[in-house]
């Protein structure tokens, strides 16, 4: 018993360790050598989790060899833009200045529905909106607007809107996330002048976001809210 939780254990440490070397990204966002590599790995760990009469190699080995194989293949088709559209393919346009191209759509065998289905989560409900709908690699949907139904941007009706700051967590439930304190620019020190400007021990701070001009915004624990700017 006890030798079967270890090996899950290593085995769970270098699915994490495979999944960090392959690169952040959700499943949807996944490309055809990444997903393929992925389900395997998840096949190979079965084995030597549950068979405990297998060497645990028999599992790590195969396992680190994938991954060599797509950090190779991801590394090479960086390189050789042929070697990437064999690999993943390439964008498929099935909305064209508003005309649906049909023989596209045959080709991904997607329906209707299926094209409806991906524009209502693009937040577009109405096909006469849609100038250009082109299916990504990974199989996501980009849409184009037409310009009348598009959202009107600040710049369009001659505004200079103010630039939008990163918000970060810069202490959660009573603890300090040193590395959101470094994006945003902020020190403990400064951090601590802000809690003792609110009368806020650490302890009592549920959350506490800032961004890089010093805006910030504390949560007690008490669910209390204060705003204020720290220079």
């Amino acid at each position: 018993m006890f030798i079967s939780l270890i090996r899950t254990v290593i085995l769970y440490a270098t699915i994490i360790a495979a999944v960090r070397v392959m690169g952040k990204r959700q499943i949807s966002q996944l490309q055809t050598s990444e997903l393929v590599v992925t389900l395997l790995i998840s096949d190979l760990a079965v084995i030597p989790m549950q068979d405990t009469g297998q060497p645990l190699l028999s599992g790590l080995i195969p396992i680190f060899v994938l991954i060599s194989l797509e950090v190779f293949l991801s590394f090479f088709m960086l390189k050789n833009g042929r070697i990437r559209r064999i690999i993943c393919g390439k964008p498929v346009v099935l909305i064209a200045d508003g005309k649906i191209l049909q023989e596209n759509m045959r080709e991904l065998r997607m329906s209707i529905e299926d094209l409806f289905e991906q524009l209502r989560q693009k937040d577009v409900f109405s096909l006469s909106d849609v100038k250009y709908a082109i299916v990504e690699t990974n199989g996501a949907l980009s849409v184009v607007r037409h310009a009348e139904a598009d959202s009107l941007r600040p710049k369009d009706a001659g505004i200079r809107a103010k630039e939008n700051e990163l918000e970060v967590v810069l202490v959660s439930d009573g603890r300090y996330s040193e590395a959101s304190m470094e994006l945003a620019r902020w020190s403990k020190s400064r951090v601590k002048r802000v809690l003792g400007k609110e009368k806020t021990p650490l302890r009592e701070v549920f959350i506490l976001t800032a961004n890089s001009t010093g805006a910030y915004t504390l949560i007690r624990r008490d669910s209390s809210l204060k705003k204020g700017k720290q220079k």
